[in-house]
């Protein structure tokens, strides 16, 4: 673990979130990338840990929301208002269904716009290129969140 004043260690965790509900698995994300995991948490400082999530296109909703649920987005300009439903977010861009809940969870800072979301790798499919860095984390085993 890292102290206050030494170097930050960040470690790298595996997620896999075939089947798993976009909220539940967002809340077990979002402590580790602001590193409230580790002993020496601070709410001012950026220790927070690398987080790989591969399968992000079999995520599930509970009720009708792939229905339902509605993302919003406005250009700022009169009428520029811009719904889609969480099925043709998934279709278009799968990742940004669990990136959106994720950063949901987290303060709207410099903390999170300068060095969480740039920690945090969505995946469709089980391929990515992280290898290297979860090699040492199959060796310990002990590296899965979603299970």
């Amino acid at each position: 673990m890292s102290f206050p004043g030494r170097h930050v260690q960040r470690a790298w965790h595996f997620v896999d979130a075939s089947g798993e509900t976009v909220g539940r698995l967002a809340a077990k994300i979002a402590p580790i990338l602001r590193g409230k995991h580790k002993p020496t948490f601070r709410p001012n400082a950026d220790i927070g840990d690398y987080v790989v999530v591969v399968n992000v296109e079999k995520v599930v909703f509970t009720g009708n929301k792939w229905k339902q649920k509605l993302y919003r987005k406005h250009s700022g300009y009169p009428g520029g208002l811009k719904e889609r439903r969480a099925i043709d977010v998934l279709a278009r861009k799968p990742q940004d269904i669990l990136r959106k809940a994720i950063l949901g969870m987290l303060a709207r800072n410099n903390l999170r716009h300068g060095y969480m979301e740039p920690r945090l790798f969505l995946y469709v499919g089980p391929n990515h290129p992280h290898q290297a860095q979860l090699a040492s984390l199959e060796s310990t085993s002990s590296a899965s969140i979603g299970s």
